[in-house]
This record gives structure tokens, C-alpha cells and sequence, in this order.
């Protein structure tokens, strides 16, 4: 079906999986010869990770990261269950407003704006932005003057895979004179953001920021601020299998929120989860355009270049029409990504061989993986990489002239019942 023009959805039938329905569609393809690398989108894993999150952290409203995966399935999705958006740009905020979203539902979460990035937020009245900085203080009273600013604090975030408080936060020496300075600007500061770095593999990170954020809250409150916001950021798993989960997140931020900023303190509590929605939605299919049989030459195994063969081994290479360029460009910079293709069709009882797979591109470092132990695989079959949702298509580009993946939406009967209620209960 057509969903408000913006992507065409398939609501599965009763009974009947993804696989099942991601295996029918390879079929097809390959009977018919369409080669060409899709993306399939379950959206009712967004909806699944939704209804997830509200059982696990009731009191913190989610504001999705448009940043992490920007496709219309997921924005609409996202906006049909009544989400906020974490917009980082002009243009994110353009994205998640022409599917109707009001403006007090986006949070412009980037502390260093450009100038027009700002005048625009202003002029579509996005009041809610950070920032952690005298310069983008001034810059707010300048063009600005009615944003409603939350004060991004650094924190520790050493045992996550991604630390960003080397690049934004305010250190907490830093936070009195920032409000002094908003203050006297006449800039509203109505609470503290943080971020504990993306890839969080330690719950105790958000007692101790938030530690932090009660501080700043009591001294901006000190100075005359109305300080009834705390964003907690994001730092949320994709997957059960990446060090920690939800659950085990919660557990800690519940009871920091209960010590710090309890029910009835009036203080409103939102975070930015992004790879959290998004992450095992997606699965890429993506075909075998060439292959060949390693066979070192005598002068590249004396030099060591090539990996001695033992008696009857085969070694295979194949080359794929998407890679490292394309959607599968997390692999180089996202370290919580992992990378675990399976053939579509079964491969019981065939022979495995280690095996080389490389992007379509002309650059060697278009390179997914060595080592592989796969079946022979034959011209046109197809791999499947899962949990292929986070910073995917979103880091892509088309190097080389290679179209970026299709992307095929889907959803289970049951979701998207619920999907509807949701939005008919949003818009009566």
C-alpha cells in the first residue's frame, strides 16, 4: 500500500515472518533477474522498540536521532507513536516537519549551530536547542532570542565505544558562568542535557551524569533560571548482544531519576535514542556479482602476500553490489556494528570454504570481510546482512556511481493495528 504518498508499505499475512517474506522476495528477484541490493525495513521492530522502551523507562519521552536513519518508514513510524525528533540540521528539521510534526516535538541538539540553521529553527518557532558555549549564548540572543536552551554538560563516557564529550559538553567549572552570561543576556536556560557517548557499555555513566545535571540544576536555579528539562542523550543498544541492554540501562536510570529528580519534582525527563529504534528493522540483501578461486602464484606465496592453502583447500573471493561505500559504510567507523552475512537460500550440508568478500567499488579498501567460512556461492545469489539499521544508508554515498540500496517496508498485522490506533488516537 501507499502510505500518505511518502513509501510504499506490505503488511504481511497472518502467520508469515520476515524471513519468510524476505526469502520469497530473493526468489522472485532472482527468477526474474533483478540484481539489484535492497534494504528490508520491519518497521514493526520500531513499533516493538517503542512499546520496549515505555515498559522499561515510562518517565523519559524518546526523541528519536534523525541523524541515525533518516528513511521515511521510520520517521513516519516514529511519528504516527507520538515520538519526539532529535534534529541536527536545517535539514533534519525539515524532514520530520513536512510529516506534520509541531515544532515543540523537535529538540535541535547540536550545540554548534550555523547561523541559518538557527534563524531557521527560529523562524518555524523550534524553541527547544543546546548548547555549551558563550559564542552560541550570544549567537541564541541575537537571532534567537525565544529559544528555550538546555546546557550541555561534559561527562565521563570513557567506557563507551564512542566518546562525545571531546567534542561537546561544558565542563562543570564552566556552568556557573554560562548561566551568569545567559542571564544577563536575558536567554531562557530551562534545564541540562548530556550525552554518555555512543556504544555506552556502562549503566553506572547516567548516575553519574545525572549527579552532575542535579548540581547544574540547583545553581541555575541559584541564578533565576526555570530549570524543568532533563535530556539524557542517548547511549541505547540496538541489540541485546552489544554489552548491555535496555532493561539493564533502565535499572540504573530509574533510580538515579527517583534520587535526583523524582516524580512530582516537575521536572520533565527526554533522551535521543537512535541505533536503539532502527538497528534490527533493517536487513540488507545484497547479490554476488563475481567470484573467483584464489589461487597464489608461486612468486606471492614466497613473498608471504597470500595465505598458504593446505592439502584439498579452496579459497574463494566474491564481490558483492553493495559495500563499504554504499550501506555498509558503518563498518569502517562504527565499532558496535557487527558484520554476520548468511546465505538467503540454506546451506546445510554443503562444502565451506574460508572465503574473501569485497564491495563493488574500484578501491581495495572496499573490503568486508577475509576469512569467511561460507558455502561456494554461485553468481547471483544472494548474502544477508542483519541489523544493518544504524548509520547505514544515513553515511552512504554513491562513489564509484553505484545507486545506494532500495529500501522495502514491512510490517506484521498486529503492528500495524497498533500503528493505526496510534495515529487515530494522536489526530482524532
Amino acid at each position: 500500500m501507499d502510505v500518505e504518498g511518502r513509501f510504499q508499505l506490505a503488511v504481511l499475512q497472518e502467520g508469515q515472518s520476515s524471513q519468510d517474506w524476505l526469502e520469497r522476495e530473493t526468489e522472485e528477484r532472482s527468477r526474474v533477474g533483478r540484481q539489484d541490493a535492497f534494504l528490508v525495513a520491519d518497521l514493526g521492530e520500531v513499533v516493538l522498540q517503542h512499546q520496549r522502551w515505555h515498559a522499561a523507562l515510562p518517565r523519559v519521552r524518546p526523541f528519536y536521532a534523525v541523524k541515525c536513519n533518516s528513511s521515511p518508514g521510520v520517521l513516519w513510524t516514529l511519528a504516527q507513536l507520538g515520538a519526539g525528533f532529535d534534529c541536527a540540521s536545517q535539514g533534519e528539521m525539515q524532514l520530520v516537519m513536512a510529516l506534520g510534526v509541531p515544532a515543540h516535538r523537535i529538540v535541535f541538539a547540536q550545540p554548534c549551530k550555523q547561523l541559518s540553521h538557527l534563524q531557521f529553527a527560529a523562524k518555524h518557532d523550534v524553541q527547544l536547542a543546546t548548547f555549551d558555549s558563550q559564542e552560541e549564548l550570544r549567537q541564541a540572543a541575537l537571532h534567537h532570542p525565544r529559544a528555550q536552551l538546555l546546557l550541555r554538560i561534559a561527562t565521563d563516557d570513557s567506557t563507551s565505544m564512542y566518546r562525545l564529550s571531546v567534542k561537546y559538553g561544558a565542563p562543570l567549572g564552566e556552568c556557573g558562568h554560562l548561566l551568569e552570561l545567559a542571564r544577563e543576556l536575558g536567554v531562557e536556560v530551562i534545564g541540562v542535557s548530556f550525552h554518555v557517548g555512543s556504544g555506552c557499555q556502562d549503566p553506572q555513566a547516567f548516575s553519574l551524569a545525572m549527579a552532575d545535571a542535579r548540581s547544574i540544576f540547583t545553581l541555575g536555579q541559584q541564578l533565576g533560571h526555570s530549570m524543568t528539562l532533563l535530556d539524557i542523550g542517548g547511549g541505547f543498544p540496538g541489540t541485546d548482544h552489544t554489552g548491555v541492554t535496555l532493561e539493564e540501562l533502565a535499572v540504573v536510570i530509574n533510580t538515579a531519576l527517583e534520587l535526583h529528580f523524582p516524580a512530582g519534582s516537575g521536572v520533565e525527563v527526554i533522551s535521543e535514542p537512535g541505533r536503539y529504534y532502527v538497528t534490527s528493522a533493517f536487513t540488507l540483501a545484497a547479490n554476488v556479482i563475481g567470484k573467483k578461486e584464489v589461487s597464489p602464484s608461486p612468486e606471492s606465496a614466497r613473498a608471504g602476500s597470500c595465505p598458504v592453502l593446505t592439502p584439498g583447500e579452496r579459497r574463494m573471493m566474491y564481490y558483492l553490489n553493495d559495500g563499504l561505500y554504499g550501506s555498509l559504510s558503518c563498518l569502517v567507523h562504527d565499532l558496535v556494528q557487527r558484520v554476520e552475512p548468511q546465505p538467503s537460500a540454506p546451506w546445510a550440508g554443503r562444502a565451506l570454504h574460508p572465503s574473501t568478500v569485497w564491495g563493488p567499488t574500484c578501491d581495495s579498501l572496499d573490503l568486508l570481510g577475509e576469512g569467511w567460512v561460507l558455502p561456494e556461492l554461485e553468481l547471483g545469489a544472494w548474502l544477508l546482512f542483519r541489523d544493518r539499521g544504524a548509520y547505514s544508508l544515513s553515511c552512504a554515498s554513491r562513489f564509484c556511481g553505484f545507486d545506494l540500496p532500495s529500501i522495502l517496508h514491512i510490517i506484521s498485522p498486529a503492528c500495524w493495528e497498533y500503528l493505526q490506533k496510534a495515529g487515530e488516537e494522536r489526530n482524532p
